[in-house]
């Protein structure tokens, strides 16, 4: 049976002695390494400290923030090296002025935003103690003089999680001061009924001071009255006599008096009697028609100009409803257009618009809230053939026009986009120092990308108008278009000068028209207004910029005069409802109107032969409202105005708008507090429990709009909640069941609650909060003390999870290294042992020289075994056992010479036995000796493929050449 043995493979070697162990060792401590991480190995430091965070008040009450400062940072200089701090401030709101850390601090300041109305000391308690995760203290620096939140229900909090606040009372800033406190008036009274106005003012003085009372912006009373410290009340008589809901204003003012903010306080009250009605003209002396219709039925009325209008919303309460006579849209500012729409939409307040040359589209109302308030659209829904209009925008885009004009420039433009139709070319240019084509002149096929380009521009640089205006004009004369018209916007002044009388009469050649804007009083209006003039233009100037959308608006309706319909013609019946009446008789005829598209929804009650609304009305929100497109001071409908019906037709469109409500007012309470306002609303006597569900709309002096749905607490008392932006005057529009319409009511919020001049007693609240969570009450003049105390002991984690599968990763290199790396390992184990502190004269195995000696010696016996076992048997004796260490091997006993008869003598020696095959050692077959064949064999011619024959045993320089051929080729096979 053949003998079979592993052996091992030349290219990947077995490991053998130090390398194995290496290999080992190496992957056994990888294997550590990853199971350290995967289970959270943490290690931690035990440390001590103190952790304190300082809440300081930076209300109106306190003040005096640079006192505040150097308190904290006094106290910062004495905290110790391992000791945390932080700084919390609050006004409404908190904020972190310092996060918690070690870090020292030479000068401290107080650098956040604070709202200094309102003084919310439980949130600077919450904030601050949000920064002690692991323990510590507060010192509350503060008055005690709060008025958002509560800050025992917060200490509460604090004493659960073991956190003391140390206080330090500041005092109330003491302030030569009067405020009025409150203005009481009743809430409804009737025409010329007789009431009382109550008047609390509260003083930190005694002295004279002079009080006056307001209706809306009319004075009604001023008088010199004796002020005593303390809370003073004051008492006058007046009588109702204007009909509507009103605003009152009570003032105090006091030689010396050092805050200003809490010396106004407002009431409301409804006076029932005749509705009123607000006629508002464009042209002056023009409304004769409308008055004199009003006055036959005895109505009451205002009339003003547009640029009179009241700028609250409040002030359009008085009022029933109002006319629009004639007016331009670029003469009615921002907030009054806005409050126009919510007027009619929220409060019920009725609007009627008579049309003229400035009206409707033609007056600029397009996509104004007045529009949507009508029951008209302003442009043509493409009911008719319309010229094409070429159009080019100039508009200044100098530094100047920043801070909103050239935002409202870009607004007019986007509005003229939408009003154009797509047959239309339009092309933007945008100037300072030069011209720039934010859009080449082009058709209108795709709005976006144009409205997109005119988003683009920004201001910058300086003023050039002549070269911005040529520009457009060369362009201009390459369009092909029915009507060509450029529009010229800018607040300065040329640095340049140039022919404009060659640009005009270019451009009067061309059939060409110029219209121009001046913005504000920097604007070369000669320059502008004389560019207008040559080019059959329109020149416009406001200072105003809210104003600028609606004159663009109206410049391009302008350029399409089929907006005016001059035809003569009876107008015929459409929807009429209850109104149909009062023209069954007929109507007179019209000469002219403006042209406009009905509303969906709207009730078309007269029509043109066209088809378009001659009288149409409708449901707007709350309110109602009427539109009447052709004149009504005679030039255009002169047969109307001269119809002997006519005051009662006019009559009986302006009462159809007027409320549509009779519900008893209600009683309206506000509070504020910080962002939030609560509000109660409580019903009269009369309507108590009427209604199941109310609705309530409160627009507040901003003009944004709130919708509350207010939920029942009591019988007929009502109870929500919703955002109050600020002081001022708000308006509500209280209505049942979700219908639509219902009582105007109002309330006010004064000033802040912070300007009030209270009693005191923070500093009782403030003992009572270091009591309850075990603080102490520091001295203001010993600000080191806020570090007195225990410490905290706490361990500090360290994060080695990286650490260890980096040192995994250089490892898991070094397993690599080792088991693949052929490198003189021995040679390495060595030097290393030289140098390091631990090997050092050591060997494997042993200590010292001899060790050595006795390793290389053992190693030596191995290499001649192992070369023995190469060579077919050297190395051993007779019976097949190695022989001793260091004797010659011995020959066999018989061996047949080379002549295949024996030798004899003594100095005969046997020829050298050939090597076994390489098969033979391969598998185990070497080193046994083999028996001698009985026969003689003819000798053996040797070849190159014969094995190199050992060394005899007593030639030293042989044998050191074969174990070194050995060597070379064990590497060779290891390579």
């Amino acid at each position: 049976m053949r003998d079979f043995r592993m052996v091992d493979d030349p290219a990947h070697p077995r490991l053998t002695g130090g390398r194995k162990k290496l290999a080992v060792a190496v992957r056994a401590l990888i294997l550590a390494l990853l199971v350290a991480v995967a289970s959270g190995l943490s290690p931690y430091l035990r440390m001590d400290h103190r952790a304190v965070v300082f809440v300081a008040d930076r209300s109106a009450s306190v003040g005096e923030e640079e006192r505040l400062a150097g308190w904290i940072g006094e106290a910062l200089v004495a905290k110790g090296d391992s000791d945390r701090a932080a700084v919390v401030s609050f006004g409404l709101n908190a904020s972190v002025e310092r996060t918690l850390s070690v870090d020292e601090t030479d000068v401290f300041s107080l650098r956040t935003e604070a709202n200094d109305s309102f003084s919310n000391i439980a949130g600077g308690l919450q904030l601050g103690s949000g920064l002690l995760g692991e323990g510590g203290k507060i010192v509350l620096l503060s008055d005690g003089e709060e008025n958002v939140g509560d800050l025992l229900r917060q200490g509460e909090l604090l004493k659960n999680r073991g956190i003391a606040v140390d206080v330090v009372a500041l005092p109330k800033r003491e302030l030569r001061d009067a405020a009025v406190e409150s203005l009481r008036v009743p809430a409804d009274l009737n025409a010329g009924e007789k009431f009382s106005y109550e008047i609390t003012v509260s003083s930190t003085f005694a002295g004279e001071a002079e009080l006056r009372l307001y209706e809306e912006n009319t004075e009604k009373f001023r008088s010199v009255v004796a002020l005593e410290t303390g809370e003073n009340r004051f008492a006058f008589q007046d009588v109702a006599e204007t009909p509507g809901l009103h605003r009152y204003r009570a003032e105090i003012y006091a030689a010396g008096d050092e805050r200003g903010e809490n010396n106004a306080n407002y009431a409301f009250s409804r006076v029932d009697g005749l509705p009123r009605v607000l006629i508002v003209e464009g042209e002056e002396g023009t409304s004769g028609n409308m008055a004199g219709a009003l006055e036959a039925s005895l109505i009451p009325y205002d009339i003003l100009l547009p640029e009179q209008l009241p700028a609250e919303l409040a002030d359009y309460a008085r009022y029933d409803s109002i006319v629009l006579n004639n007016v331009p849209a670029t003469r009615i500012a921002e907030a009054p257009m806005m409050h126009l729409g919510a007027a009619v939409r929220d409060y019920g307040i009725g609007l009627v618009m008579a049309g003229g040359s400035d009206s409707y589209g033609l007056g600029g109302y397009y996509k104004t809230e007045v529009e949507r308030a009508l029951p008209v659209y302003m442009d043509l829904k493409g009911k008719r053939q319309m010229p094409s209009l070429g159009l080019i925008l100039v508009i200044d885009k100098s530094g100047s026009m920043d801070g909103g004009k050239l935002e409202l420039a870009k607004e007019a433009a986007l509005r003229t986009v939408e009003l154009l139709r797509e047959d239309d070319t339009v092309g933007v240019i945008a100037f300072d120092s030069s011209p720039w084509w934010v859009q080449e002149p082009v058709k209108l096929t795709d709005r976006d990308a144009v409205a997109s380009a005119i988003q683009g521009i920004r201001p910058d640089g300086g003023t050039e108008i002549y070269t911005a205006v040529s520009s457009a004009l060369n362009r201009m004369l390459e369009v092909e278009a029915q009507r060509k018209h450029i529009i010229l916007l800018t607040d300065g002044q040329s640095a340049g000068n140039g022919s404009y009388s060659a640009l005009t009469d270019t451009m009067n050649d061309n059939g060409i028209t110029m219209s121009t804007v001046a913005v504000g009083n920097g604007a070369d209006t000669a320059l502008l207004e004389r560019l207008a003039g040559d080019a059959n233009g329109r020149y416009y100037f406001t200072n105003d910029q809210s104003t600028i959308p609606s004159i663009f608006s109206r410049e391009t309706t302008l350029m399409s005069r089929t907006y005016i319909v001059e035809d003569r013609f009876v107008p015929r019946l459409g929807r009429a409802g209850d109104w149909a009446s009062a023209f069954a008789g007929g109507v007179p005829a019209v000469d002219a109107y403006v042209a406009t598209t009905a509303k969906e929804t709207a009730d078309a009650v007269l029509l043109t032969p066209m088809g378009d609304p001659l009288l149409a009305r409708w449901q707007y929100g709350s309110g109602r409202s009427v539109a009447w497109t052709s004149d009504l001071k005679g030039e255009w409908a002169g047969e109307w105005t001269g119809w002997g019906r006519f005051p009662d037709v006019f009559a009986q469109w302006v009462k159809w708008t007027f409320p549509q409500f009779n519900g008893a007012p209600y009683d309206v309470e506000a509070d504020w507090q910080g962002g939030e306002g609560s509000v109660t609303i409580r019903e009269t006597t009369a309507s108590a429990g009427s209604a199941t569900e109310l609705n309530a709309v409160v627009t507040g002096p901003d003009g944004e709009r709130t919708e509350l749905t207010p939920l029942p607490v009591a019988p007929g008392e009502y109870a929500g909640g919703l955002p109050l932006s600020g002081p001022g005057v708000y308006m509500m529009q209280i209505g049942k069941n979700g219908e639509s319409g219902g009582t105007t009511s109002g309330f006010v919020i004064p000033y802040a609650p912070e300007y009030r001049l209270t009693e005191g007693g923070g500093e009782d609240k403030l003992r009572r909060l270091a009591e309850l969570t075990g603080g102490r009450l520091l001295d203001a003049a010993e600000p080191g003390e806020a570090f007195a105390g225990e410490r905290i002991a706490h361990r500090r984690t360290i994060d080695i999870d990286r650490a260890l599968l980096v040192a995994a990763l250089l490892l898991w290199l070094l397993d690599i290294a080792v088991r693949r790396v052929s490198l003189p390992w021995g040679r390495v184990s060595a030097w290393l042992r030289e140098r390091l502190p631990f090997g050092r004269g050591t060997v494997a195995g042993g200590a010292g020289p001899a060790a050595a000696d006795a390793a290389l010696a053992r190693l030596q016996e191995r290499k001649s075994r192992s070369r023995a076992s190469r060579f077919g048997g050297a190395g051993t004796g007779a019976s097949g056992a190695p022989a001793s260490n260091g004797s010659a091997p011995q020959p066999s006993a018989a061996k047949p010479s080379a002549a295949g008869s024996a030798t004899s003598g003594p100095a005969a020696s046997p020829p050298p036995e050939p090597e076994a095959p390489a098969s033979a050692a391969a598998s185990g077959i070497a080193g046994k000796s083999k028996k001698p064949s009985p026969r003689t064999e003819p000798e053996r011619t040797p070849d190159r493929r014969t094995p190199p024959q050992a060394p005899a045993p007593d030639n030293p320089a042989a044998e050191e050449d074969a174990m070194s051929r050995l060597l070379a080729a064990k590497r060779r096979n290891r390579r």
